[in-house]
């Protein structure tokens, strides 16, 4: 097994996001980060809580309602319970499961934490959304996944960090490209649409700091989708797809995500 090499001294998204979880996996560049950005983005921890609720949510109807088995999670980030795996492994333990992420400490901890239930496989793959024809060409693709079965792809609070829109639609049609049809797609993504003045200085204190990101409209994230059949509630803020007590519990303007899972017919 290959040494990890951590550069601790560049906050990273992925590590920014464990601390306002209120995880550990951290380190004093993130924490630092993290502290001048919620500066301007107060509510930035209340929508990173919905935005992690919603993806159990997700990933529970895809399992349970479309009866899906095979889950691409790209821009994977630090495991925090529920993981993607536990939820639909949860559903049933057959299921397999493909993390994809780019930052060192993820692939530490995914080494030693992201196991599948023995009926079921989970593997884990070191790589950059940026070049999603590495990720599909990779062995670990090849292993995990029976192309003939519909797969869903999870790109849950990563597609902020693609501002390119053209570029953003590349790696979607890329990664969409040799799933059969009855897969789904799954995203999230940051919006300004809720809160205008917290999240447009939230995503400037971001890139005052190194970290490109962009926020989105409602019609700019249903485009993300094109080609695609958005499921019903659409493309919504993360709070309204299919909530439970507790995504009902958040006022709009604290949540600053747009969600919606899609099919491929």
């Amino acid at each position: 097994m290959s040494p990890i090499e951590l550069n601790t001294d560049v906050p990273h998204s992925a590590r920014i996001y464990d601390h306002l979880l209120g995880g550990k996996d951290n380190f004093a560049a993130d924490r630092d980060a993290a502290a001048a950005i919620t500066a301007d983005w107060p509510h930035l921890a209340i929508s990173m809580r919905a935005n992690r609720n919603y993806m159990a949510r997700q990933a529970r109807f895809i399992a349970e309602e479309l009866g899906i088995r095979q889950f691409l999670d790209i821009g994977a980030g630090l495991p925090t319970s529920p993981n993607l795996h536990e939820v639909v492994q949860g559903v049933d333990p057959t299921s397999r499961v493909m993390y994809v992420d780019n930052d060192p400490i993820v692939l530490v901890h995914a080494r030693a934490l992201l196991t599948s239930a023995a009926e079921g496989y989970t593997s884990y793959l070191d790589a950059d959304l940026h070049n999603p024809d590495a990720i599909i060409a990779s062995q670990e693709f090849r292993e995990t996944f029976d192309l003939s079965k519909p797969v869903a792809l999870s790109l849950i609070a990563i597609l902020q960090f693609i501002v390119d829109d053209d570029h953003a639609h590349r790696i979607i049609d890329t990664l969409m490209a040799p799933l059969p049809p009855g897969s789904v797609l799954a995203m999230s993504t940051v919006t300004a649409d809720s809160a205008p003045d917290e999240v447009n200085k939230g995503v400037a204190a971001y890139v005052a700091r190194g970290i490109n990101e962009k926020a989105r409209d409602r019609a700019e994230c249903e485009d993300l989708f094109r080609g695609l059949e958005l499921i019903e509630p659409g493309c919504v803020l993360v709070n309204h797809w299919r909530p439970d007590d507790a995504a009902r519990a958040v006022p709009d303007e604290h949540v600053h995500m747009y969600g919606g899972v899609a099919m491929k017919r």
